[in-house]
């Protein structure tokens, strides 16, 4: 379950990363919209990530599923710092850090 969710995460992060570049070149237009192939595929992957949250917490305690998508911030970082070249400063580094420790931390006290 709890692979699952940390790989739907990558879901969500893909998918923030295409809305990101369909942004781009985005414009108030309908069928422009609707042919904005990285934005549609974005959603698309927003979809089967809430789809797969769906069956997660059907089956798991939210207790334990909901910080693990926090991951997604952590995949988002790491993408963004080599697709968009974000800054990766110190402090932002720290934060995520804590994440990922704290997302060990409920995987690990859920196996006792």
């Amino acid at each position: 379950m709890i692979l699952m969710v940390a790989g739907a995460t990558l879901l969500s992060a893909s998918a923030q990363i295409l809305m990101k570049f369909g942004m781009n070149h985005f414009t108030m237009n309908l069928v422009a919209i609707v042919t904005n192939v990285p934005l549609v595929a974005g959603y698309a992957l927003y979809g089967m990530f809430t789809v797969l949250m769906v069956l997660a917490l059907r089956e798991g305690e939210l207790s334990l599923i909901y910080p693990i998508i926090s991951l997604s911030y952590v995949w988002v970082t790491a993408l963004s710092y080599f697709i968009f070249h974000d800054s990766l400063k110190p402090l932002k580094l720290v934060g995520i850090a804590a994440i990922m420790a704290g997302v060990a931390l409920l995987g690990r006290g859920d196996r006792q």
